[in-house]
């Protein structure tokens, strides 16, 4: 059973596509690195800005015929081969792919209210083709919609990307109870809440090493922590370059950090979970 990773958040500007992509991309390459027999990697976009999509592509001009929405909106019975069309490679590595978002995604959420079956349009073309790849991850829009649901109803493992200042319990719970909610209303028992990533952590703010200390302390949320990705300058020049973090500076904090959660996922790839 391929993994599919749902990184997602309600609050924007807290590393989601960033760790999204990084991830896909290292989950590339440390596959390749171990001589795996497959080294591929499906990175979907479903936010309408299109981020994800533009660091990997170089393009955000994605329209009706080539990216999520054409999907979205085929035929079901069509529908995979549709997902198929839309996939394009990555500038990035020829192992890594990407289903890129379009602008249109934004109106596509008004188009499908109420349309029998809406927040499976993702998932069922998704389980046709998802056995092509090693992993599959998939980057949310900061918001509990339609477009996010049917992420994590394509999903089997949720990561939560939180920054220092929302680490407050009573905000990651309801993060996880919301997830938890959509997995039970719609019966979707393969998903769960696999990993906390905290990002842009920088440990000269007492805050920042307070909230941390109480989230490792924590019997529940301290067992999800991934990783915990340092603030870094190297970010925002990668992602302006068009480049992962790994190729940009692969000595940088930041991307020393994403390469031990990237070794944990493979691992868990590794001991096929389900």
């Amino acid at each position: 059973m391929t993994r599919v990773f749902v990184f997602t958040n309600h609050k924007g500007g807290v590393g989601k596509s960033t760790s999204a992509t990084n991830i896909a991309f290292g989950i590339t390459g440390m596959l390749r690195r171990a001589n795996a027999s497959n080294c591929r990697v499906l990175l979907i976009d479903t936010d309408s800005q299109g981020h994800a999509s533009l660091v990997t592509t170089g393009r955000k001009d994605y329209g009706t015929d080539d990216s999520l929405y054409t999907v979205l909106m085929a035929d079901r019975q069509n529908a995979p081969q549709t997902l198929m069309n839309c996939i394009v490679p990555s500038t990035w590595d020829e192992n890594l792919h990407v289903l890129p978002a379009s602008p249109m995604l934004e109106g596509a959420e008004r188009e499908l209210m109420g349309v029998a079956g809406a927040p499976y349009r993702l998932a069922d073309p998704l389980s046709k083709i998802a056995n092509q790849y090693a992993a599959v991850i998939i980057d949310t829009r900061p918001s509990f919609s339609l477009m996010t649901e049917m992420g994590l109803l394509a999903g089997s493992d949720a990561i939560v990307p939180v920054e220092p200042r929302y680490l407050e319990t009573v905000g990651l719970t309801s993060v996880i109870q919301k997830i938890n909610d959509i997995r039970d209303g719609w019966r979707h028992p393969n998903l769960r809440v696999s990993g906390l990533i905290v990002t842009k952590m920088d440990n000269r703010i007492r805050g920042h090493s307070h909230l941390l200390a109480e989230l490792k302390s924590h019997p529940v949320l301290g067992k999800l922590l991934l990783g915990v990705i340092p603030a870094n300058e190297a970010v925002s020049y990668a992602h302006r370059n068009h480049q992962s973090l790994f190729s940009y500076d692969p000595r940088a904090s930041a991307s020393k950090a994403y390469a031990q959660v990237v070794a944990s996922l493979v691992r868990y790839l590794s001991k096929g979970i389900e």
